[in-house]
């Protein structure tokens, strides 16, 4: 009993530490919801597999690491298509459901080391650390690689690059697909404020379906 007393609380320590890391820090940040139950079923899956083998005596330390293995080949599969952002959120969910199911392990410690990766993840991903970088994939209309022209393109229509590398140069349609790095102006944002206000007051109202005009 006092095994599945403790498997059933770290069981709830795992739902409580993922559940905040998703609808707490990733959703409200991300906005991404079809990523939510993968999130979460790799969190519960991991939490299973790591209690289960853990209890089964030396070979399943040994067929853990194998599992572990299994796990981050795939994760790492799939990272070419994720951002970074979502593979960290992965790893976060991967480490918690880890830890919570290792056996042999005080609830107070497994507590401490899951707020751990939790604190890391909100304070590196805030939106207010470093909120003037930015990352844009820039489609430059030429063929260019000159570095001056690139610089002085991001520079003009978005703020001061940063770093920045050519992802593609098209000679037959005369274009360049750049991915850049830059630091936001405050005086590209005002102007872009008072452009898009001036296109606001050009705006006609619509005449409503059953308004007609007349003439005098």
């Amino acid at each position: 009993m006092d095994s599945i007393s403790q498997i059933i609380a770290h069981f709830a320590l795992d739902l409580v530490s993922v559940s905040v890391l998703t609808f707490a820090v990733y959703y409200p940040r991300h906005r991404r919801r079809d990523l939510i139950p993968g999130y979460l079923a790799l969190n519960v899956s991991l939490f299973a597999l790591a209690a289960a083998l853990g209890r089964s005596g030396d070979r399943g330390g040994i067929a853990l690491g194998f599992g572990l293995i299994g796990v981050l080949s795939i994760v790492g599969l799939r990272s070419e298509s994720m951002q970074s952002e979502e593979v960290a959120y992965y790893f976060t969910t991967l480490v918690l459901g880890l830890i919570c199911g290792l056996p042999n392990v005080g609830f107070m410690l497994t507590v401490m080391l899951c707020a751990l990766p939790l604190a890391v993840v909100y304070v590196a991903g805030h939106p207010r650390l470093f909120a003037r970088t930015l990352r844009a994939l820039v489609t430059v209309d030429e063929a260019v690689t000159e570095p001056e022209a690139i610089e002085s393109f991001v520079r003009e229509r978005l703020g001061e690059p940063l770093s920045w590398k050519i992802q593609e140069v098209d000679y037959g349609r005369d274009l360049t697909v750049v991915d850049v790095r830059y630091r936001r102006a405050r005086t590209v944002r005002g102007a872009r404020t008072r452009r898009l206000a001036t296109i606001g007051r050009q705006r006609r109202p619509r005449e409503s379906p059953g308004e007609t005009v007349r003439s005098q």
